[in-house]
């Protein structure tokens, strides 16, 4: 009888385990699948498919943004009456600087763009970019935001840049505004109508403080990367 009586218990037990398990320990379907096709590079017309699992979150958008906005290092203070040689940097001790002079390398910044590739690289990986290339691209932000005239806006950013070990992706008539080891691709969905993507391989990135997000610098007047760009159900794969 005590032997029926546990048995009992242990399946309540187990069936309460069940139906108290989070919804997310289901596979969550992806958040965003494209389309398009490379242009103004030179190997334009390739295939690229995107993968976007989930969006960033605004704890792990907030150090991308700020990397390219440094806070300014605070004034030393310096106390009334001090020695002036002595908050130089220890002058005072033989002409030559003390260790704050010599050694303070961890205090000054570092060049925003080298602090956004080292953010972009600490991010997790939110999908994929696959193109040509045997492997793909790891996406470390995603950025989403539904413009007033019912188009998208997605923002990307990959840990390397595209193209990196190949001249596939090299731009066609203009050079790279800056050679970043990162690649940002910012993207425009017309709610009807072509749609197609931008990229830092042609375009400066900068911060859009107003979305509170990186961006492309000047999204209208540059190049396009990605042409023909479509949504699509199910996942991406290469």
């Amino acid at each position: 009888m005590l032997t029926m009586r546990y048995r009992e218990l242990t399946i309540l037990a187990t069936l309460g385990v069940l139906t108290t398990m989070p919804a997310h320990a289901a596979p969550a379907a992806d958040a965003l699948n494209l389309t398009a096709t490379s242009v103004n590079v030179i190997e334009s017309g390739s295939p690229i498919k995107i993968q976007v699992i989930r969006w960033s979150t605004d704890e792990e958008r907030m150090p991308v943004v700020a990397a390219l906005n440094p806070a300014a290092p605070a004034p030393a203070a310096t106390a009334t009456g001090a020695n002036p040689t002595a908050a130089a940097g220890g002058r005072g001790r033989g002409g030559r600087g003390g260790r704050g002079a010599r050694g303070g390398r961890g205090d000054i910044p570092l060049d925003p763009v080298a602090a956004l590739t080292a953010a972009i690289g600490r991010a997790p990986t939110l999908g994929y970019i696959w193109t040509k290339d045997v492997t793909g691209y790891s996406i470390k932000y995603a950025y989403h935001a539904a413009l007033p005239d019912g188009s998208e806006r997605i923002i990307l950013a990959t840990d390397r840049r595209l193209g990196a070990y190949s001249q596939a992706w090299k731009p066609l008539g203009a050079e790279a505004s800056a050679n970043y080891d990162f690649t940002l691709v910012e993207i425009r969905l017309g709610a009807a109508g072509a749609s197609e993507g931008k990229s830092s391989l042609t375009a400066k990135v900068i911060t859009d403080t107003a979305a509170a997000t990186i961006a492309l610098e000047n999204y209208a007047a540059a190049p396009a990367t990605l042409q023909k760009v479509e949504k699509f159900k199910g996942q991406s794969s290469k």
